[in-house]
């Protein structure tokens, strides 16, 4: 019975394993990177230079905003943290007359920055789960199934190995699929608990989507839900009595010391100018594990505090924290590189389960030099996930330095140029000889990578060398990651080509023996 139960969760794993690997590689590799989504996006703008404190870019984006939409309803400014120097300014100029928010980007000097226009790392965040070209809606459910067939991967992975202590400790090189068989399971087993965890959170994160039928259940419409469980003030028509807003920085300082030192990360002003102007303070996200943060209410025109956050039950907090180990915003440098650790081995993880799946399968087919489609399909696939996701992610980051500044529609195209890359390795891997097609991808991606550097270098004045000595960290990490990536697509190239090469003497064998016969 406990064989058979083994031998079916092996069969159970191996196939939702497959289904839906390619895109959970996409999923793992792009949510990895998205740990350092506000590094990458400095990175990406290299304009930017500096740090500012949240005080004083709070006082700024009043002053600013003050002087471009002193009329407008209301006032939205995200301030930065000690990842981002730059604070965000959204407004809307009247709801009355449908007006769309308005923005800008106020700079370390609290003038607004005229960086390159870059999605940066939020794009590749906002990829793992919303992916691209298509409606967000359908991206989400598609996304939501591939998650629920990782968990039931992990947990059938869990019950079929029997050695896992022992494969915590196994990793042999050179060994063809039993090489391929321990990366996979030394990647599943060191970070396992991370797996389970940043899996089944990313569920969390959408299950009002997935399941909605309690809200259905208890409320008249999905909207009613949300206004109850983020609420806000209501609306109040301008009085036309013009008031300055209070000093932002004291009822920042009394948001601070009620939330133990905790600094807002953002600021809402409702009719600002007027005498019923109101003040809302979010705190930062860096400050606690729980996502949905604290917020405090005061009168603009007076400063006084008027109301504290409404206080949160249970399950909103579980929530909250289950929504905050996800995303990851609150760790400092150590975990964060922790977290980025364990989401490069979940990556390959799922990239070696992938090919172990066809070095398996190969030697039990009737002839192995010419399968049948099924299996054919399954390696193109790969080739297109691991080098082709690779190959597009380095031309996204080199054609954010080789675009022109002042492209209209700049932002997009860099995003087009990873999509254009992806597709040519996904075209160049179908149509050449599957060993070949390895080694030339891969190889061609590690080129993309290592090139980054000295374009970086041509194309502006923070390159590698010159960001040591500035003791720009968040410059040299950068660099140091994508010599790394490089580096670890190279030696992939360099072993399929070694493994290409070898096979040629025994294919040529095999031939003469038929003839022979």
């Amino acid at each position: 019975m406990k064989e058979s139960l083994r031998q079916s969760m092996a069969l159970l794993h191996t196939w939702v394993g497959l289904l839906f690997g390619w895109l959970l590689f996409a999923m793992f590799a792009t949510g990895t990177a998205a740990y350092f989504e506000s590094e990458i996006t400095r990175w990406m703008q290299p304009e930017i230079v500096g740090s500012s404190d949240p005080v004083t870019a709070a006082e700024n984006a009043v002053e600013f905003l003050g002087q471009t939409a002193p009329d407008a309803d209301s006032w939205i400014i995200t301030l930065p943290n000690s990842r981002s120097a730059t604070t965000q300014l959204f407004w809307q100029p009247s709801v009355e007359e449908g007006q769309s928010y308005s923005s800008a980007v106020l700079g370390p000097d609290g003038k607004e920055v005229t960086a390159r226009e870059t999605n940066g790392g939020y794009f590749l965040y906002r990829f793992h789960f919303d992916l691209h070209y298509l409606p967000v809606i359908w991206a989400r459910y598609l996304v939501g199934v591939a998650a629920m067939f990782m968990l039931v991967a992990i947990l059938s992975g869990v019950i079929t190995h029997k050695k896992i202590f022992t494969d915590f400790f196994t990793l042999r090189f050179g060994k063809g699929q039993r090489s391929w068989l321990d990366a996979h399971n030394v990647t599943a087993v060191l970070a396992l608990p991370f797996h389970l965890m940043i899996t089944f959170t990313g569920l969390v994160t959408l299950a009002t989507l997935y399941m909605p039928w309690g809200i259905a259940a208890n409320y008249t419409a999905p909207q009613t839900f949300f206004e109850s469980l983020f609420s806000s003030p209501p609306d109040v028509p301008r009085t036309g009595e013009r008031i300055p807003l209070a000093s932002v920085e004291a009822m920042m300082h009394t948001a601070s010391s009620q939330w133990s030192g905790a600094m807002p990360g953002s600021v809402n002003v409702t009719n600002p100018g007027d005498s019923t102007a109101t003040v809302t303070l979010g705190s930062s996200s860096e400050d606690a594990i729980g996502a949905r943060g604290e917020t405090l209410r005061f009168d603009g025109a007076t400063g006084k505090l008027i109301q504290a956050g409404l206080p949160k039950g249970p399950a909103s907090k579980t929530e909250s924290v289950m929504i905050g180990l996800h995303a990851g915003r609150f760790a400092e440098w150590g975990l964060r590189w922790l977290y980025f650790i364990s989401g490069l081995g979940g990556t390959i993880m799922v990239g070696s389960g992938l090919v172990m799946w066809t070095a398996k399968r190969r030697t039990r087919l009737p002839d192995p030099q010419h399968p049948h489609f099924g299996f054919r399909l399954v390696e193109r696939l790969n080739i297109a996930a691991i080098s082709g996701l690779g190959a597009g992610i380095a031309t996204y980051f080199l054609a954010n330095r080789l675009l022109p500044l002042s492209m209209e529609q700049r932002a997009d195209w860099e995003i087009n140029s990873l999509f254009l890359a992806w597709a040519a390795i996904v075209l160049w891997g179908a149509i050449r000889p599957v060993r070949r097609a390895w080694a030339e991808t891969l190889a061609a991606t590690s080129a993309l990578f290592l090139a980054i550097l000295p374009v970086d270098t041509i194309t502006t004045s923070r390159g590698l060398f010159v960001s040591l000595l500035d003791h720009d960290w968040v410059y040299v990490g950068f660099d140091i990651v994508m010599l790394l990536l490089a580096a670890g697509f190279g030696y992939a190239a360099r072993k399929a080509w070694v493994g290409n090469t070898s096979a040629e003497p025994r294919k040529r064998r095999r031939t003469l023996e038929r003839k022979s016969a």
